[in-house]
């Protein structure tokens, strides 16, 4: 007799515990990150704009910036007070004069690269002024000034004709301007009066050296060096420094003299530089002088 087969003792269970399974829903394969991108503010994008070096470029970078008329110079005399008619109040103020203030010299674009204006301000005996900057002035038909300044302008509409004089009355009462001056010097000074530092105990064991500044930096872990830019003692005063946002008060356009609400930086007789202030509404300018194009275009 043939053999049988053998049979499989292994039984499927009912099939109400089989799983339904929904074979027309087929997976797809793939990495899917548990940190999704999120906008990065940083220049590492595709989409933005390449970044442009030319000087055209910076130019235009540098348009809301840029005053539309040139700022003039005067040598502050000293500090006032004006008493307000109708409050009564008594305000604090800077008395600046204008001494000849000249247009010397232009700059264009086309030949500069940009727009200035270049200002000179009092008188100079021809003996102590070099050379050159003889033949500077006696080109453009100007007397040797002894302030020579250049003020960036937007456009060739901000260039004033070459020898017009400004006075006074470029600003106007009410407006604000930015006040530049170099400060007073206070010589050599301690760290304690430089840059503000409290200084070391009155007592508990420091002897002589209540003033001093203490360590200039670590001996080890740093390099054993002290760090560019180190708060020490030195020579304090003597920079440049601009108030901005500074009123006027008044004007005085026949003596040549602008009065402006506080205090501005450097000692009396010293050289300030005056211009619209740039965090302000520029103010309206007047119209052109004429001949203006004229002269832009021939020293261009």
């Amino acid at each position: 007799m043939p053999l049988k087969p053998p049979t499989l003792s292994l039984q499927l269970p009912p099939p109400f515990l089989i799983p339904r399974l929904n074979l027309s829903h087929v997976a797809k394969r793939g990495i899917r990150s548990l940190t999704p991108p999120r906008p990065n503010r940083f220049n590492r994008s595709q989409d933005l704009p390449l970044l442009e070096s030319t000087t055209a470029a910076a130019l235009k970078r540098k348009e809301y910036t840029t005053p539309l008329r040139t700022g003039v110079l005067g040598i502050k005399k000293g500090m006032s007070a004006i008493y307000d008619p109708e409050t009564g109040r008594r305000h604090a103020c800077t008395v600046v004069q204008m001494d000849r203030v000249q247009v010397v010299a232009h700059k264009t674009r086309q030949r500069n690269g940009y727009f200035a204006v270049q200002v000179g301000c009092g008188w100079k005996h021809p003996s102590n002024v070099t050379r050159p900057l003889l033949g500077h002035f006696a080109e453009h038909g100007v007397s040797p000034k002894r302030h020579l300044v250049e003020f960036k302008v937007l456009d060739e509409t901000g260039l004033l004709g070459i020898g017009e004089t400004i006075g006074a009355s470029w600003f106007q009462e009410g407006q604000f301007v930015d006040a530049r001056a170099n400060c007073r010097g206070m010589g050599f000074a301690g760290g304690m009066k430089r840059h503000g530092f409290s200084g070391q105990p009155a007592s508990h064991g420091v002897s002589l050296t209540h003033r001093a500044m203490g360590s200039a930096g670590q001996s080890q872990g740093g390099g054993s060096r002290v760090y560019p830019g180190k708060k020490m003692a030195g020579r304090m005063g003597g920079q440049q420094v601009t108030v901005q946002n500074v009123k006027v008060l008044k004007v005085d356009d026949e003596n040549g003299l602008v009065v402006l609400n506080g205090c501005i930086p450097g000692p009396d007789g010293c050289l300030v530089k005056l211009h619209d202030a740039l965090k302000k509404p520029w103010p309206e300018m007047p119209s052109p002088a004429p001949g203006v194009t004229d002269q832009t275009h021939a020293t261009a």
